[in-house]
């Protein structure tokens, strides 16, 4: 086995992107590790390390050199590499030439089309530490940097200015030049309390060096639970508790090397702002953790992580504390400003306010979404009164100074304005919950009217936008359709409501302008929305034949389809189910070849054979069962009585010629199968399956 040593691989750079900083490291490990397998370098282990200041690689047992390996050239054929007297002719001389040999040194080689010169030598494997640099470059490049910067006199370009290499292999430093900078054998510390360069004598020196003498931890989960950790301590010595958002705690962790949590406060007066304003700014603006009590309530603290151990701790609190009070000043007058007015004062600014240039204002939206939610209401027997007030003021907050300066706090800043304005409780609610499901495995709204609301104001943007043309397009969604048909589908299936979907969407269609000609897009949304259909069911473990099977009927009510796909995977669980489906398989392709209106009615007289009759018998005894269970939408139970039909099936197959030469009995026979491939297809179409 070939000698092997650690590779430490560590480009120091200018602050680097916080929210992509997992995912800079994450590509460069990749790349690396990648690289070296790809040179017959393969690592026996690979660790990406990242901080503020640099992207680093700590790989295990990479082979100091590549293995030997055999080559073998073909020449050409014997027949033509001499002549008749047995001398070399040009073509022999030419190819040992380019070999670097002489011709007697070439062997040769049988195969089933004659003999061939051939040459044969080992090729020695070249050192790691000549191949090192160009596997790091190729993984840098490789890097997915939307925009790359350059920096000084060089050509160099990367995500951020350069300021160090280090290549270490073993205890030696690789000579070389990446991005423009000469590789050493030297990290650095913190900007702050160790800026000098930090010599290492192996890569395995690499963590205890930078944390015990650098002031750095460059693994960034381990000082992402450093964080959490100090930051949960510094909440309970507060009395509360801290809000960890992951998306946030990443980004800090992105933004220090060496995290000191400080504990901060700000006046309690603030704290008749509503909370969710507070809190905002405190995650987005200033990246600090809040402190709420057990209710979930805002205490008047927070934590934000500090780049620096301090020798004033003091002066760090005290610096935070000043910078969020003018924050917490503004959306105090936000708030006093905005409770001056009515909510529904601001409907007709809304006339002001583009949607889209084709579809209208936003008032034109709102009085759309109030006609569809009127008729969702009384589809589904809700209260229709709060339903068409809400609609009405749905989009009234958007209007206001503190959604204005706070767009991601629209809803819910509808919902306190509402309340203070003294709309019910119901109304206001429904202005945040209309939002809901914001993201994937988010909450849905929490009753009717909040649902019809949600329900009015997607379908509304699905029809509208697809009606002009603006359908998503790979990776781009502006108006964020993937996320409203999911979110309609989610309404629909997991809040239990039996709508159908193509008449929802013909309905939210008949209410845009005509000259858009909604209604024609109707089967394109459709369409869009089956397919969000199936990547739910996919992310929840449901096999793709499954859904396929259910969508062949054609089913357009979601909660009726979720019905269908959660009985065909039970019947799947069933003993009988293989077999069943194999039955159908060959009834569905009987019955597809049949020239003509398919025979619908069975003769029992016509029914000669012991088996037809059999199968027959069984199919009339289950009949009224399943068709009972099947209207009142048991399919589960449907699928599991027509299961005992195996048998019979089975045996009508072994026995029983289908294409009889007697057209009297061929069409009996099919009719018979005719209604038994019907009783399956009311739920879904087995064939499909496996």
């Amino acid at each position: 086995m070939s000698e092997r040593s650690d590779l430490l691989i560590e480009i120091g750079t200018e602050e680097l992107p916080p929210k992509a900083l997992t995912t800079l490291r994450d590509a460069f490990v990749d790349g690396v590790r990648r690289g070296l397998e790809e040179a017959g370098l393969a690592p026996a282990g690979a660790r990406g390390l990242a901080a503020p200041r640099r992207l680093a690689v700590l790989l295990q047992g990479v082979p100091l050199r590549q293995a030997d390996r055999p080559v073998e050239r073909r020449g050409p054929a014997v027949q033509a590499a001499f002549d008749d007297g047995g001398q070399p002719t040009r073509a022999a001389e030419g190819f040992a030439r380019s070999c670097g040999v002489a011709v007697a040194d070439l062997e040769r080689m049988e195969t089933d089309k004659g003999a061939w010169l051939v040459y044969r030598h080992v090729e020695p494997g070249r050192a790691a530490q000549d191949l090192i640099p160009d596997v790091v470059a190729g993984a840098l490049a490789g890097l997915p940097i939307p925009k790359r910067m350059r920096w000084g006199d060089g050509d160099a370009e990367f995500v951020r200015p350069v300021h160090w290499v280090l290549l270490l292999l073993g205890d030696r430093v690789i000579p070389a030049t990446i991005l423009g900078v000469r590789a050493g054998g030297e990290t650095r510390g913190h900007r702050f309390h160790h800026p000098e360069p930090l010599p290492l004598a192996a890569p395995a020196d690499y963590l205890p060096v930078l944390e015990q003498r650098g002031h750095v931890l460059a693994d960034f989960e381990a000082r992402r639970e450093v964080i959490r950790t100090q930051v949960e301590r510094a909440a309970a010595e507060a009395g509360g508790r801290a809000v960890v958002e992951p998306e946030l705690l990443d980004e800090v962790t992105a933004l220090v090397e060496w995290p000191v949590a400080v504990l901060g406060h700000f006046d309690a007066r603030f704290l008749e702002v509503p909370q969710e304003a507070l809190i905002s700014t405190m995650q987005d603006n200033q990246k600090y953790f809040p402190v709420v009590d057990d209710a979930g309530r805002l205490m008047p603290h927070f934590i934000t992580i500090s780049n620096v151990d301090s020798r004033e701790p003091e002066r760090v609190r005290e610096g935070n504390e000043r910078v969020i009070r003018p924050r917490f000043a503004d959306a105090e007058f936000f708030w006093n400003q905005d409770r001056r007015r009515h909510l529904e004062s601001h409907l007709e600014g809304l006339r002001q306010v583009v949607f889209q240039q084709k579809l209208g204002t936003l008032y034109d939206k709102t009085q759309r979404v109030t006609a569809l939610a009127e008729h969702l209401a009384g589809a589904l027997g809700a209260p229709v009164d709060p339903v068409r007030r809400a609609a009405r003021l749905s989009k009234c907050d958007l209007q206001t100074l503190m959604v204005y300066e706070f767009t991601e706090l629209q809803g819910v800043m509808g919902r306190y304005y509402a309340l203070h304005d003294g709309e019910p409780e119901a109304v206001a609610r429904a202005l945040e919950e209309q939002y809901l499901p914001r993201h994937a495995g988010d909450a849905l709204p929490s009753d009717t009217v909040g649902q019809v609301l949600a329900l009015a104001d997607r379908l509304d943007t699905l029809t509208g936008i697809f009606a002009i043309g603006l359908k998503p397009s790979g990776t781009k969604d502006p108006f964020g359709l993937r996320r409203a048909a999911l979110g309609v589908l989610r309404i629909l299936v997991e809040a239990g409501l039996p709508l159908d979907l193509e008449d929802l969407l013909q309905r939210a269609a008949a209410q845009h302008d005509p000259a858009v000609s909604a209604p024609a897009a109707v089967p394109q949304v459709l369409e869009y929305m089956l397919e969000r259909l199936r990547a739910y069911y996919q992310d929840r473990g449901i096999r793709p034949e499954v859904f396929e099977a259910v969508r062949a009927v054609h089913p357009t009510r979601p909660l009726d389809f979720d019905r269908r796909v959660r009985a065909v995977e039970h019947f799947r669980t069933l003993p009988q189910a293989e077999a069943l489906a194999a039955a159908h398989k060959r009834i569905h392709n009987i019955l597809r070849k049949v020239e003509g209106e398919l025979p619908a009615v069975v003769d029992p007289a016509l029914l000669t054979e012991p088996a037809e009759q059999a199968l027959h018998a069984r199919l009339e005894a289950l009949r009224g069962e399943v068709t009972a269970r099947l209207d009142g939408g048991d399919y589960s139970g449907g699928l599991t009585a027509l299961a005992a039909l195996r048998e019979p099936v089975d045996a009508f197959f072994d026995q029983v010629m289908v294409m009889a030469e007697d057209p009297a009995l061929r069409d009996n026979r099919i009719a018979l199968l005719n209604q038994l491939a019907a009783l399956f297809l009311r739920v879904a179409d087995l064939s499909r399956l496996p």
